[in-house]
């Protein structure tokens, strides 16, 4: 199977802090077990660009970046069968920001989740509505697009709360195909809901941002002296104890096999000591984490290395992002004076549809609206439980036109009739003009 007929995955990590038990779990781990997929064409970055929103600390950085490179690779990810960079290694990458930026509304970016609570943030202070926010922390989402747009990614394992970003990148996609011709990959978010979040030593999230985290390569006897801080309730030994509920349980059910798991709980139920439930979550830890934690330390231990190793990713990934920059390059005009007539072609009329626009609220629910050229919305849809389910309901107006609206009114909300009537209309453009394509 050749690269081009694998599905296309990217993902990257921010270089901000040190990974943590987490991070493993929730994003290192699944993402090696994917590299391994052979119908799969992995790209893997470090996200130091973006580390640069957040941080202002350059060691911190450029010592994150090392102990994120090497823990992917003490944890299996394989360069040679891979594509594995550092994303400030890609001078494309930024070019293709500014391509990006100028085909983006700034409506788009205001409705950005970061940026939003940033305001809200600001308003219940008391303060300005943008004081301390960043044009870094405004553009992000244009960045991620970036990201994701120049290696033509079909699919990007994200969180819920990244899905937003996935969303507006295939938005920018779509606006600078629609005005340059067919270029990129219009991306799909793929969220694992079977991987664990992991709570820390209080029993929230483990984050860095609430200083709960067990590194994950941290040495036998501090991880055990961190796992022996977690924090349990008063119950002494011989009393049962709820699963439910126990940070405890859940870090060693995210290690654990079924079978383990299942005899773990039993010991609760029994009233296993809390001591001694933690020593049975080190040594499972443990055994997992102890034989990649000599290549982990090797790898610390000579950044050459893997700088060479991230050299070569680069050179990689910039053989793709080369020459697809010089596409884009030529698509918009920045093009050599000798290239070819400087002379305007004359303009042909250009077809103005109302498009579809998806998004999700605050609610956690997926919600699409139609709106016109002149920014008027004609259909605005109910809550979906997924972006797949509200994708349908769009791909079924757009492929069907009209007649599926009867069967769709049950997921719309009730306009004016005025709207109404004209979203019949659109809709019904929208559909003869897709078959005129076709044809």
């Amino acid at each position: 199977m050749t690269s081009a007929d694998r599905t296309r995955v990217l993902t990257g990590i921010t270089t901000t802090g040190t990974p943590h038990l987490g991070n493993y779990v929730g994003a290192i781990r699944p993402t090696v077990q994917a590299s391994r997929d052979a119908s799969t064409d992995g790209f893997y970055f470090l996200a130091d660009y973006h580390a640069l929103i957040k941080c202002d600390e350059p060691a911190r950085i450029q010592r994150s970046t090392m102990e994120i490179a090497a823990s992917w690779i003490a944890s299996g990810l394989d360069p040679d069968k891979v594509t594995f960079y550092r994303q400030s290694d890609i001078p494309e990458i930024p070019e293709l920001t500014w391509l990006l930026t100028c085909v983006t509304g700034k409506g788009l970016l205001n409705r950005a989740h970061a940026y939003k609570a940033a305001m809200d943030k600001n308003h219940e202070a008391g303060k300005d509505t943008d004081a301390d926010v960043t044009a870094g922390l405004f553009m992000y989402p244009v960045l991620m697009g970036a990201d994701i747009l120049m290696f033509k990614a079909h699919k990007v394992p994200v969180g819920r709360d990244q899905i937003q970003h996935i969303e507006m990148a295939r938005d920018m996609a779509s606006s600078f195909n629609h005005l340059y011709g067919e270029h990129f990959v219009l991306p799909e978010a793929v969220v694992e809901e079977s991987v664990a979040l992991l709570p820390g030593l209080d029993g929230r999230k483990m984050s860095k941002s609430y200083d709960n985290t067990i590194p994950l390569f941290a040495p036998a006897a501090q991880m055990r002296k961190q796992i022996a801080a977690i924090v349990t309730d008063s119950k002494a030994p011989g009393e049962p104890k709820a699963t439910e509920g126990s940070a405890l349980f859940q870090i060693y059910q995210a290690f654990a096999s079924a079978e383990e798991t299942t005899a773990f709980a039993q010991a609760f139920a029994d009233g296993i000591g809390w001591g001694d439930a933690k020593q049975v979550l080190f040594e499972r830890i443990d055994r997992e984490v102890a034989p990649m934690r000599e290549q982990y330390q090797a790898l610390i231990n000579n950044p050459a290395e893997l700088d060479r190793l991230l050299r070569i990713g680069a050179e990689k990934a910039r053989s793709l992002a080369t020459p697809f920059i010089r596409e884009l390059r030529h698509a918009v005009g920045l093009r050599a004076l000798a290239s070819g007539s400087v002379t305007p072609a004359p303009k042909q009329d250009k077809v103005v549809l109302s498009s579809f626009k998806q998004y999700r609220e605050k609610d956690g629910q997926f919600y699409f609206k139609l709106v016109s050229p002149q920014g008027q919305t004609l259909l605005q849809s109910l809550g979906f439980a997924s972006p797949k389910d509200a994708g349908q309901a769009i791909s079924r107006l757009q492929s069907e036109g009209a007649t599926a609206l009867p069967e769709l009114m049950a997921q719309l909300q009730a306009m004016p009739a005025e709207s109404t009537a004209l979203a019949l209309t659109e809709i019904n453009k929208i559909y003869n003009f897709a078959n005129k394509e076709k044809k």
